[in-house]
């Protein structure tokens, strides 16, 4: 979509013509061959292609957005890097809890991060350099009924220094893809650091080495329905623990810090639960915390699966019944597991180096049971434990 097809969007005319759009394609069930069709059947073709994307959009980004999205306008790039809505709201309630003055959102995109905060009654403000992405934050405000300031700027060239605190979210894509250097993001590692001197987050990718956090900076890893999203490195102004875990599940988050850490664990021999820690709990480091946490200890002392006598739900790690440990090798485990009819198997494995797709080939299954496989290491051990979901 280019800005002058979004502009025209967003006039009377540009509105009805959405408005129908979408009816159409709650008309079509959604097929997107006949929504646009019929759409184009009354609308000249580039009005009709700015409404059709975003009629796309919108229902692609429910998942992230929620009700929201039906009100909101997104760019393809912007959506996908955008925050979902409830990994911004638990960011925005903690910037408020330190009740700065301002915010400002460097790198605002298409607006998510910048919506949570204004949601907070904050007095906000956000910059891009993209011209296109600073009109979809600004209308993005507009639409849910939000206050704030958004502008095309670059980040390199402000002036910081009269807010409260600045939130910046760095690109990590080029034109060559996803960039893993920290100095090839934008703005670069140096900008980075300078902006950590004084009251800020930087959202920053999830595989940070915890070695590049500066002292006094918090990494909070943030997961959402179990996938690890982002994590964050907020200022020693508001940070509170040197690293922390944040899992958002359902109507509900649970965070586990270093404090809650009692430190290295000794391997144990398998108990009858297995738990599978949360991937925020293990980019943070805090595995043994979860174990102390459980009564338990850890099957191999490199790798993140924890085993109790004790029978928890948490929501830190999925929990399993361990039913009984299979032979680990390919030969005698395809015969245990026809034995055992099993024919639908979910493999999961850490710290053991085979591709379960192509491993499940292998094993010629064959049977009506459905099981759960796990592949790791006890004690530097290969090791097959058949277990059940609690």
């Amino acid at each position: 979509m280019d800005l002058e097809a979004f502009r025209w969007l967003l006039t009377d005319a540009g509105q009805r013509l959405l408005a129908r759009a979408t009816q159409v394609y709650v008309d079509q069930a959604g097929d997107p061959v006949r929504t646009a069709a019929a759409v184009r059947s009354f609308a000249d073709a580039s009005h009709a292609s700015a409404a059709l994307t975003q009629v796309d959009l919108r229902a692609r980004a429910v998942s992230k957005f929620g009700a929201d999205a039906a009100l909101m306008y997104f760019t393809p790039d912007g959506l996908e890097q955008a925050t979902r809505s409830r990994v911004a709201a638990h960011r925005a309630a903690r910037v408020a809890l330190s009740r700065p003055a301002s915010v400002l959102d460097l790198g605002c995109g298409i607006g998510g991060d910048l919506v949570a905060l204004a949601r907070r009654a904050l007095t906000v403000a956000a910059v891009d350099h993209d011209e296109l992405r600073v009109e979809v934050a600004r209308a993005n405000l507009a639409a849910l009924g939000l206050g704030g300031a958004v502008q095309v700027a670059s980040a390199d060239d402000l002036d910081v220094s009269g807010f409260g605190v600045v939130f910046a979210d760095p690109a990590r894509r080029n034109a060559r893809g996803r960039v893993f250097d920290v100095d090839g993001w934008s703005p670069p590692w140096p900008f980075v650091l300078r902006l950590l001197s004084r009251p800020s987050c930087v959202k920053v990718a999830p595989g940070i080495p915890h070695s590049l956090v500066p002292d006094g900076v918090e990494a909070e890893w943030v997961s959402h329905d179990g996938e690890v999203k982002e994590a964050a490195l907020w200022s020693p102004q508001l940070a509170v623990v040197r690293r922390r875990a944040t899992v958002i599940r359902g109507d509900g988050l649970a965070t586990l810090t270093d404090e809650d850490d009692p430190g290295p664990a000794p391997a144990r021999a398998v108990g009858r639960c297995l738990y599978e820690p949360d991937g925020a709990v293990v980019r943070a480091g805090l595995v043994t915390a979860v174990a102390a946490g459980l009564n338990g200890g850890l099957l191999d002392e490199h790798i993140a699966y924890v085993t109790s006598d004790e029978a928890f739900s948490t929501p830190l790690a999925r929990s399993y019944e361990v039913l009984e440990e299979l032979p680990y090798r390919e030969k005698p485990l395809r015969a245990a597991l026809a034995a055992r009819g099993i024919g639908r198997l979910t493999i999961k494995k850490r710290g053991v180096a085979l591709v379960p797709d192509e491993l499940r080939k292998r094993l010629a299954l064959r049977g009506d049971r459905e099981a759960t496989l796990v592949l790791t290491r006890v004690a530097g051990r290969g090791t097959a434990l058949l277990v059940r979901p609690f």
